[in-house]
């Protein structure tokens, strides 16, 4: 399992790689270490690597079969990056509709409000004069 593999977070293969490296780079080699363990680079490593040690049939070419599994999670994110910008073009196209449409509904708002004031003028222009006309034409008493 990936526990007993990786149970120092780093494969055995590489210390042996990290012990040719001059002995006065142990901060270095320390802060690459966190580098590579904070990117998930340990992670992504140990679990093909698991994947391979718990292949029934191991492949003829080990080094095909760690390209390809890394090449999946490569595909993986080349999709959900394509998928982002996707997104990214619609939210832009849909703030810009947003904007239009809020224009547009500040200039109804507008043309609404003056047309409202309008038809009070009038409705009372006429309402005076009906009360006008009405207090002429009836009769006298």
């Amino acid at each position: 399992s990936a526990a007993t593999l990786g149970s120092s977070c780093l494969p055995r293969w590489c210390f042996t790689a990290m012990r040719k490296w001059p002995r006065g780079s142990e901060n270095k080699r320390e802060q690459f270490r966190r580098y590579l363990e904070r990117a998930g680079v340990l992670d992504s490593l140990t679990n093909v690597l698991v994947a391979l040690y718990e292949e029934t049939d191991k492949p003829e070419d080990p080094l095909e079969f760690i390209k390809t599994h890394f090449g999946v999670a490569h595909a993986e994110a080349e999709t959900l990056r394509l998928e982002i910008s996707e997104l990214q073009q619609k939210c832009e196209v849909l703030s810009r509709d947003n904007e239009d449409l809020r224009n547009r509904v500040s200039v109804l708002e507008t043309s609404v409000t003056s047309s409202l004031s309008q038809c009070c003028t009038l409705l009372c222009r006429y309402l005076l004069a009906f009360t006008a006309f009405t207090v002429r034409a009836s009769p006298r008493r």
